[in-house]
């Protein structure tokens, strides 16, 4: 044990050096002894003070984000070899997880249909911790959006845009959940619109097409521009080394099936029965030449390949070989902008079809039937 004369003595020999060392190495300074100078590390003349910044992309963020959640899922299914010779569980649970987004204060939000497909538990947390058990209302497959309710009130709402304004270029955030790293935001811009074959032909969305990061766990957040308004909600991705693109379903869109989905519990899609192909001058030469079947003109365009028994189409006088031209008042050039333009219109209601037959143009009348769901 130090006596307190030695300790006093220590004291004073270090004051005599100038200095101090603390445990951690610091020179610690004793009163009335002056330091040295440390060697200056810039000699940049001092900037002006910081001004709070303002950021069109942090603003958005603050109006949308809290109305983003994380939804996770548990789908349970039936292992056919469970207990028979020890080959796990009866009964197999899958996780998953996903984004969305609320509506409505009363606990409506938004997602994806593939995020809730088969999930026999649906939790939803907000941003300030808040975990809610949630109820699928209804899910669209042929678009991808299902309708989450919570029991909850007062919550905060996401302000859905209008996605018919949205143009390449502009602003486009993404906020949601991916790789299950929680309130992630990336930015980017919108690269295209009216994607139509983003995943296939013949889709019924004209997806949103940005460059915005979005990986798995993204899916059914929402796409919002630089006023925090929802553009879309994110579905798709398509990836290649050193880029990757994702497509979002324009909100105008998946707000009609919203609304279709909590009348009624589904969707409902009209069709008309047909098989379409794309056509180029150099098929309509090969298809003249090889069969007296189909005269065609040698154009870019979309031929009807076959049309189903006892269908719409059938009844209102389509037939293989027919150009379509125009569906309802819009002039359509491949088999996604004919899909489009039925789904425009209302099942049972005429639907005016023009095509051009052995050289002579047709109006034809056909009244779309209900596409028969799944299950």
């Amino acid at each position: 044990m130090v006596q307190p004369r030695f300790l006093s003595r220590l004291t004073l020999l270090a004051a005599t050096a100038g200095l101090l060392t603390s445990c951690t190495g610091t020179r610690l300074a004793l009163p009335g002894v002056r330091q040295p100078e440390q060697p200056p590390i810039s000699d940049a003349a001092p900037g002006p003070s910081l001004q709070p910044s303002s950021s069109v992309i942090v603003d958005a963020v603050e109006k949308a984000g809290p109305a983003v959640v994380r939804i996770d899922t548990v789908k349970r299914t039936v292992n056919p070899l469970g207990g028979i010779f020890g080959r796990g569980p009866a009964i197999q649970q899958q996780q998953g997880q996903g984004s969305g987004f609320i509506t409505r204060s009363d606990g409506v939000l938004l997602t994806n249909a593939h995020v809730v497909e088969g999930a026999s538990e649906v939790s939803v947390t907000l941003p300030d911790g808040r975990s809610f058990t949630g109820k699928v209302l209804g899910a669209d497959p042929l678009t991808d959006v299902a309708v989450v309710k919570v029991v909850a009130s007062k919550l905060p709402v996401a302000t859905l845009g209008d996605s018919n304004k949205v143009r390449p270029g502009e602003w486009a955030i993404a906020i949601g959940n991916p790789l299950g790293l929680d309130n992630t935001v990336t930015a980017g811009i919108i690269s295209a619109i009216q994607r139509t074959n983003a995943v296939g032909e013949g889709q019924r969305v004209p997806y949103i097409q940005t460059d915005a990061a979005v990986n798995p766990g993204n899916s059914g957040g929402p796409l919002i521009n630089d006023r925090g308004q929802v553009i879309g909600i994110n579905t798709a991705i398509r990836q290649a080394p050193g880029a990757g693109l994702s497509f979002a379903i324009p909100i105008n869109t998946a707000r009609q099936i919203a609304a279709q989905i909590l009348e009624r519990g589904y969707a409902s899609h009209p069709y008309i029965g047909v098989r379409l192909q794309a056509l180029t001058p150099q098929l309509a030469k090969e298809i003249n030449a090889t069969t007296n079947e189909c005269r065609l003109p040698e154009v870019n365009g979309v031929v009807v390949v076959e049309v189903m028994d006892n269908s719409p189409a059938a009844r209102g006088g389509l037939k293989p070989c027919d150009l379509i031209e125009k569906v309802g008042d819009k002039a359509v050039k491949n088999a996604s902008e004919v899909q489009l333009a039925v789904d425009r219109g209302k099942v049972g209601e005429p639907l005016t079809i023009t095509v051009q037959r052995n050289g002579t143009r047709q109006n034809l009348t056909v009244r779309p039937a209900e596409l028969p769901r799944e299950g």
